[in-house]
């Protein structure tokens, strides 16, 4: 079914599954009026509850976030899942193979799931992610939950996504010192320890509590909770729910959650108005590139002068 732009607006709104789908493949695709007509969604954005649960491969996100919706379903909410797989730097494809692993969600009809694939972007999102989240936030989801690729050491952009960021470690994957090195520290508002029923599960949760206790401590900041969870059975998710709804209230409660919030926002309209003025900028510059692509690697310039021979050729076009 081929939808006009009127009835894609008018679908997403009405949570139509189906014109939500075919809006956020016009937004992955750069179709042109795409971000356009994502503005035409009217609806008071910042309803949705957006979580977002990163951390290592094989950490059990996808089984996680599988158990987080159905919980949230019990609870009368609607559930939204972004699950974001990697690209190859070769192809550009993606296996898109997260949502296999969410099998009580997949059979909800109340749960949207939509996997993306990253496009060459880093830090754990897709491009599109940040539109994306508008499209369900606006769809009137209650709770829009975005699984990251699980890249490691460089998946932090969850922060300017997500409300609340859900950390998922599991025992014997590294010590205390690859948490600092990820950057995990600053960004989680809970840590999940799954596979909790494994060895090395306390261990664990003691460094975090070492690690936690270093940081200064001011009055009204949030602490982030520790929760052990064995995701395939659902154990401890409950927790996990109710710690997520417990951050949220700080955020809306308190004036460090407002400032959070404010410091957050203001991150993503930087990055989106980013990515739009390099897009306006580099429209049609298609052949540019490859010409200064040729040209390095014929040894004729260097990476750094091709890109200021674009940047020229870019503002000559204004």
């Amino acid at each position: 079914m081929k939808y006009s732009d009127d009835e894609l607006v008018s679908g997403a709104l009405s949570r139509d599954f189906r014109a939500i789908a075919r809006f956020i493949t016009r937004i992955e695709g750069g179709h042109a009026g795409a971000r356009a007509l994502a503005s035409k969604l009217r609806r008071p954005a910042g309803r949705a509850h957006v979580i977002g649960v990163t951390g290592s491969p094989g950490a059990g996100k996808s089984t996680l976030v599988d158990h987080m919706a159905r919980t949230f379903r019990a609870q009368g909410m609607e559930v939204a899942i972004l699950a974001i797989d990697p690209s190859s730097p070769f192809s550009g494809g993606a296996i898109l193979g997260d949502r296999i692993r969410m099998s009580l969600a997949s059979e909800d009809r109340g749960v949207f799931i939509r996997s993306m694939a990253t496009r060459g972007a880093l830090g754990g999102l897709a491009k599109a992610t940040l539109e994306s989240v508008h499209v369900l936030d606006c769809a009137g989801f209650d709770v829009v939950i975005v699984e990251t690729v699980g890249v490691g050491q460089a998946e932090v952009d969850i922060v300017r996504t997500a409300d609340t960021c859900v950390v998922v470690l599991v025992p014997g994957m590294g010590d205390s010192v690859q948490i600092i090195k990820a950057g995990l520290m600053e960004i989680a508002d809970v840590f999940v320890i799954n596979k909790s029923d494994r060895e090395g599960a306390l261990a664990l949760e003691k460094d975090l509590l070492t690690l936690l206790s270093l940081a200064e401590a001011v009055q009204g900041q949030w602490q982030p909770p520790i929760v052990k969870t064995v995701a395939t059975s659902g154990e401890g998710v409950n927790d996990v729910v109710d710690a997520g709804k417990r951050h949220r209230a700080w955020l809306e409660s308190s004036s460090q959650g407002r400032k959070r919030r404010v410091r957050v926002v203001s991150q993503t309209i930087s990055a989106l108005a980013s990515d739009w003025i390099a897009q306006a900028a580099l429209k049609g510059a298609e052949r540019e590139v490859e010409r200064l692509a040729e040209e390095v690697v014929s040894r004729k310039s260097t990476p750094l002068e091709a890109v200021e021979a674009l940047v020229s050729w870019a503002n000559k076009g204004k």
